[in-house]
């Protein structure tokens, strides 16, 4: 995961002087590297812990005379000694992998030591096994409470049956008793811990791929918002441009004048094309703050350079006609902005597919909580249907769609009876009550 930012002047917090003591972190450090390596290896600690329980029960065997506890001679043979305490440690290198067979096996011998009345050092492994069977046995069945009465029963014989530990019955039992617990509250503190440290990491995953997909939703929606304006930019500008450009090359020979002037619309709408791509693109660049290379902030287009839009149409050929009631001005900019693409995507879908003779009706109403845009054209010359638009939907109807829908609004768009096309949107205007 990635580090958390502070901002500047947070106060850090911090584990207190203790914890900020360089012995405490390095005693810190070390128990992590600690605890890493047994997570890496962890044979290598069980081995270290069967070694140790059976060098413990070897020393319960003193000059060939084996003894108890209490370093009391007992009337057993040492190889029967040996065999048991070997047969107590070696299992725990098991513990973690098989932890119910381990202490099964375990019980079984200390209780065959019981049989004949000996109990060793090595007797420590049933609490060992223990532990393992609280901290990595299945805790949806009831295999702890088998072995804690396994450990207890195998407890009180020892108290009432070894000669020795029944000298001292009370504190015998007392002690034993205390560790089985003991036993058994550390082996549920470790899962506890473990299931935590588990249940963290989990959700650390969790929140890590959430904030990817985040990031890769907000990339996908930007991405969709830029093609979206570059759509309308460039598809709005080259149709009327290859409008110019065919009525230049029509009146080349007959009116050289008016070619000119084409000419002259020609180049002023691929400047403010090329003005308006530079300013969207230049809202994806990285800029530090007070940087004087930052992007241009220039207002979006909104309902007041809607005259200039339908004056581009009007040069290109088409007749425009438009027709607004309300407080289109009023608007907010965001909505102000939704208007204007529709209505320049429209624009171009009538040059483009009804051609430079068509007429086109704009009109706009912005009254009564809502906004009313219809822009509609004749079609071809001729009354002839337009067949590049029907059944076939580009991008720009479904940009227009997808406008009208981010607004709160719908968008429908087909042919008109007889010729022609027409675009329909309704919007809702945000905050807007009605009048008692």
């Amino acid at each position: 995961m990635h580090p958390t930012v502070v901002p500047p002047g947070t106060p850090r917090r911090t584990g207190g002087p203790v914890r900020e003591h360089p012995a405490a972190r390095q005693r810190a450090d070390r128990a992590h590297r600690m605890r890493a390596a047994d997570q890496a290896r962890p044979w290598v600690l069980d081995s270290l812990v069967a070694a140790l329980v059976l060098l413990s029960g070897f020393a319960g065997v003193r000059a060939g005379a084996p003894s108890d506890v209490f370093g009391q001679a007992a009337p057993v043979p040492a190889g029967f000694t040996a065999a048991t305490a070997v047969a107590q440690s070696l299992p725990l290198a098991w513990r973690r992998r098989a932890p119910l067979a381990v202490f099964w096996t375990v019980l079984a011998v200390c209780l065959l030591q019981v049989s004949v009345r000996l109990a060793l050092r090595s007797d420590v492994s049933l609490m060992i096994a223990l532990y393992g069977v609280a901290r990595y046995a299945d805790p949806r069945r009831p295999h702890l409470l088998l072995a804690a009465a396994g450990s207890l029963t195998a407890i009180i014989l020892v108290v009432f049956r070894v000669p020795h530990v029944r000298q001292a019955t009370p504190f015998a039992l007392f002690f034993l008793c205390c560790a089985a617990a003991a036993a058994i509250g550390l082996g549920l503190a470790g899962r506890s811990r473990q299931a935590q440290l588990t249940a963290m990491a989990d959700r650390a995953v969790r929140l890590e791929t959430e904030r990817d997909q985040r990031a890769l939703i907000a990339t996908a929606t930007e991405r969709a918002r830029v093609s979206r304006e570059m759509h309308d930019i460039i598809g709005h500008n080259l149709a009327v441009i290859i409008g110019l450009a065919d009525g230049a090359a029509a009146l080349a020979t007959a009116s050289p004048e008016r070619t000119a002037e084409a000419m002259r619309l020609i180049a002023v709408t691929g400047r403010q094309a090329l003005s308006e791509l530079r300013l969207t693109l230049g809202t994806l660049r990285e800029h530090p703050p007070g940087s004087a290379s930052g992007p241009d902030l220039n207002p979006q287009p909104g309902s007041a350079e809607l005259p200039g839009l339908l004056e581009r149409i009007r040069a290109a050929g088409p007749h425009v006609s438009y027709t607004t009631t309300g407080e289109a001005a009023a608007l907010t900019p965001g909505l102000q902005l939704t208007v204007y693409r529709i209505t320049q995507e429209a624009l171009t879908n009538a040059l483009r597919h009804a051609g430079t003779a068509t007429t086109v009706q704009v009109t706009l109403d912005a009254s009564h909580g809502q906004v009313r845009l219809t822009v509609e054209d004749t079609g071809p010359p001729g009354g002839q249907p337009a067949p590049a638009r029907d059944g076939h939907e580009g991008q720009g109807l479904a940009g227009i769609r997808e406008r009208a829908s981010l607004a709160g609004g719908t968008a429908h768009a087909g042919p008109r009876p007889g010729s022609g096309w027409t675009v329909h949107a309704v919007l809702p205007v945000p905050g807007w009550q009605e009048p008692a």
